[in-house]
């Protein structure tokens, strides 16, 4: 007689509605980031708008990086798949990267509000927020693939 041991992962249903929230609120924050900073040039926003903007996506994704680490999906799909490991260590230090950006661009908006750099500091703001929007994109669907890599391999395709 032989035993088989299968792995399964347990999805908390309140889990994944806070994550849908945060996710949502993360993207359609940046989405208004971008209309208001990127469509037209210069921004019709005033200093205190920008500054306060940015301050909450810089909140909004700290609360985004703080539930995916504390939930622990990444060890969820890791255990599934250990195999997965280095990319998934590699994901997460990246959030450490994106939130020390975020306060840099944050901290730049606020020496713009109190006019302590030069107004064409502004086109400085706009060009690190617009590559912090890309790099981000790129790592959330870099998230989202290793995790559906994960699951699939070990459990098949989903039909």
């Amino acid at each position: 007689m032989s035993t088989v041991m299968t792995r399964t992962v347990t999805v908390n249903a309140a889990f994944l509605r806070e994550i849908k929230e945060d996710n949502q609120e993360l993207w359609s924050l940046l989405e208004r980031l971008q209309i208001t900073l990127l469509a037209e040039w210069p921004p019709r926003v005033s200093r205190r708008q920008l500054h306060d903007a940015l301050a909450r996506l810089r909140d909004q994704l700290a609360m985004h990086f703080a539930l995916e680490e504390a939930y622990g999906y990444f060890e969820d799909a890791v255990e599934v798949a250990p195999r997965f490991s280095s990319q998934a260590d590699h994901l997460r230090g990246q959030h450490d990267d994106f939130y020390v950006e975020v306060c840099d661009i944050v901290d730049r908006a606020e020496q713009l509000l109190h006019h302590e750099v030069p107004t064409r500091s502004l086109n400085h703001v706009v060009a690190r927020f617009d590559d912090f929007c890309d790099a981000l994109r790129k790592h959330e669907s870099a998230e989202n693939q290793l995790i559906q890599q994960a699951f699939t391999e070990d459990f098949g395709g989903w039909d």
